[in-house]
């Protein structure tokens, strides 16, 4: 072979490398992130990563997260949901009663890790708790069966209290049956009046404001439904608008301006799904991982905001807080 013939060999050889190279990169597997937009969810989200990290997973090394928001109304989130399943990713993670369900119909295959307040037996994400069967499992946070304590907790703070507002999303049976019907029993053992006020959209959370406020009650219960999550701006701005102590389901109001909450630790809970979903990514079936509840709830209260309803806050309750915001 002639000289120039071997270096013009060589050149289109060494060109090619690059492509060859790229194409031998190995493919990161892809968890679908189904869940409200992240905002000020960035600290659940770094604790997501961390329970990642815990099972051998740092995003963008081995593993890619494509993250999805959910925040488009229940035919939005089913149409999100099935793009991931298009996409032919590695494991789903949905967060919230609507992005649970719309993984579960989009999918019986790809494995899902839910975190969810909705009963996951009622809403058919799994068979039972210790052997979920199918495709999903992870984490059931009770907010709905804490409405009750909740309650109490509020009654503890106004004494004097008779009657009650609760807010709930009547879309949404899985978040909005349970306290409904929890409350009105809680509500007559206390000696409590319960009204139920519903909204499903921005614009009828303003019609139930001006609805409770012509009832005129003492406080106001927040049922736990993602639409309020994403409104919680809203929903904190209009209880103060009416002077009204307001009681809630985590602590993402309180950090807003909202008077307290009572519910699970959601950083702790995210930190755990990711843990899962590494444990899947792994080689774990969703169907052989138990659903576990979480082990922490925390009492969260703000006592600027108190000061502003010229709310005095019992010492037992400031005992009990895991944290008061000044």
């Amino acid at each position: 072979m002639k000289r120039r013939e071997f270096i013009t060999l060589l050149g289109g050889a060494a060109a090619a490398w690059p492509l060859v190279a790229r194409a031998q990169q190995p493919v990161l597997p892809v968890i679908g992130f189904l869940g409200p937009a992240l905002g000020t969810r960035e600290h659940r989200l770094a604790e997501f990563r961390r329970g990642l990290g815990e099972e051998g997973f740092v995003e963008g090394r081995n593993v890619a997260i494509d993250y999805r928001s959910v925040d488009g109304g229940i035919e939005g989130v089913q149409e999100v949901a099935a793009n991931l399943v298009r996409r032919q990713i590695t494991v789903i993670f949905a967060s919230g009663p609507p992005a649970a369900r719309a993984a579960k119909r989009a999918t019986q295959t790809i494995p899902i890790v839910f975190l969810t307040g909705g009963d996951p037996i009622q809403m058919g994400l799994v068979s039972s708790f210790n052997r979920p069967g199918g495709n999903a499992t992870r984490l059931y946070v009770q907010v709905t069966e804490l409405a009750a304590k909740r309650l109490a907790l509020l009654r503890e703070l106004l004494p004097a209290a008779k009657r009650i507002a609760v807010l709930v999303n009547p879309s949404d049976p899985a978040t909005a049956e349970p306290p409904t019907r929890d409350l009105g029993m809680a509500g007559r053992a206390l000696g409590l009046e319960i009204e139920i006020f519903k909204a499903s959209t921005n614009a009828e959370i303003g019609a139930a404001f001006a609805a409770l406020s012509r009832w005129r009650p003492d406080a106001l219960l927040v049922g736990s439904d993602p639409l309020f999550i994403t409104e919680r701006a809203q929903l904190v701005a209009l209880t103060a608008r009416n002077a009204l102590p307001a009681s809630h389901f985590q602590r993402s109001y309180v950090e807003a301006g909202g008077l307290m909450s009572y519910g699970p630790d959601y950083a702790r809970s995210y930190h755990q799904a990711g843990g899962y979903v590494g444990a899947i990514l792994k080689g774990a079936r969703p169907a052989d991982l138990p659903v576990q509840q979480p082990t922490k709830l925390e009492l969260v209260i703000n006592l600027k905001t108190a000061k502003t309803l010229d709310l005095a806050i019992p010492d037992r309750l400031l005992a009990l807080a895991d944290e008061v915001i000044e």
